[in-house]
């Protein structure tokens, strides 16, 4: 896995993004922003899922002048989705901690010089948002609607902000496809420092979503690219939240709760092991030291796999082992090893974070 690149770190309200900041995950809100009791409800649901930073689309001055109850209600980073209407970023920079505009949308660079003014008044850092579906005439015309104009119309708007004394910038450069969102993100990234947010725009279902957002955003992320991520799902807010830190998790960005191996089903597994693994899973979820742990199903995997983990059940007919850095601690019936098992998970847990 390749380093980091070390970007420049922003804040998006008291969430660092970038520089050596922990990869942050985002979501966004479905409601109308102007219904406020649904807006903040979504917002709490996604705070207590996990969301480190939310955004919420503001198409309309109605929901822009919502914003100065919201945000008074609520504890996450809000960052203002704003297209097509420049005034609303006016509006929305009074209340929230990032201004994000479609600088293919927007019209005239005029407007973008007013909303740079707006968000300097606060210090609220700007996310150059490029999608490859409404990039300006000029990058479409000369490039279409390919890595290439991507990268071009981020260029030509980080400079413009850049000639107006504005850095705190990070930049998206998102496709509704696999392919040219990853070769954008990794074009652009050797030309800036500038933080980058990651993501597959318009990934679709729950399925379809995570398999493009895995393969996406993952494998930038193995590439040492990317500081914030969106996974964006046509279905529950929390399963945006789930997916994107299993992401980082399983990419190797974040060292943070249990990395459960489990073999998969055949043959040979020797117990319920669907149920058992379901189980870890539930009881071991409050866990947040960085852990490896090994529920495997039959003694083929198991022994050589128990050896790597920190903590480890290998099952047998009826009957098992746990087993702790490699040594068996208990041979038990199949109906005590789950038990013995999470015990031995939470010692080694306390003992890690007491080192």
């Amino acid at each position: 896995m390749k380093e980091r690149f070390l970007t420049k770190k922003i804040y998006v309200g008291d969430v660092a993004v970038g520089g050596d900041a922990p990869i942050s995950v985002q979501s966004m809100t479905f409601t109308n922003t102007r219904d406020v009791e649904a807006t903040v409800e979504q917002i709490n649901r996604l705070h207590f899922a996990g969301c480190d930073i939310v955004r919420v689309a503001v198409p309309e001055m109605e929901d822009a002048l919502a914003l100065k109850e919201i945000v008074s209600r609520i504890n996450l980073p809000v960052v203002a989705d704003i297209h097509f209407n420049y005034r609303l970023a006016l509006e929305a920079a009074k209340w929230v901690d990032c201004i994000r505009f479609n600088p293919g949308n927007i019209g005239e660079k005029g407007r973008i010089k007013e909303i740079v003014k707006a968000c300097q008044e606060r210090q609220l850092p700007i996310r150059v948002g490029v999608n490859a579906g409404s990039l300006e005439k000029e990058f479409e015309d000369r490039y279409g609607a390919t890595p290439e104009g991507m990268v071009a119309s981020a260029e030509y708007n980080i400079k413009f902000l850049e000639d107006l004394g504005f850095t705190d910038i990070k930049v998206s450069l998102k496709a509704s496809d696999v392919e040219r969102t990853v070769e954008a993100y990794r074009m652009l990234r050797p030309r800036n420092n500038y933080p980058f947010h990651l993501g597959v725009t318009e990934a679709g279902t729950l399925f379809h979503a995570t398999v493009k957002s895995a393969i996406g955003i993952g494998s930038l992320l193995l590439d040492g690219i990317g500081d914030t991520i969106r996974v964006s799902i046509t279905g529950e807010l929390e399963k945006e939240i789930e997916v994107g830190r299993a992401i980082i998790k399983d990419a190797g960005r974040a060292q943070e709760g249990l990395n459960i191996i489990s073999c998969p089903t055949c043959g040979r597994i020797e117990a319920d092991l669907v149920s058992a693994v379901a189980e870890v899973e539930r009881r071991t979820a409050h866990i947040k030291t960085p852990l490896n742990v090994s529920v495997m199903g039959c003694v083929v995997n198991a022994i050589g796999e128990a050896k790597h983990a920190d903590v480890a059940i290998a099952y047998g007919r009826g009957a098992g082992l746990v087993m702790v850095q490699g040594e068996v601690v208990a041979r038990l019936p199949e109906a005590e090893l789950v038990d013995r098992f999470v015990e031995e998970v939470e010692k080694m847990a306390t003992v890690k974070e007491e080192q």
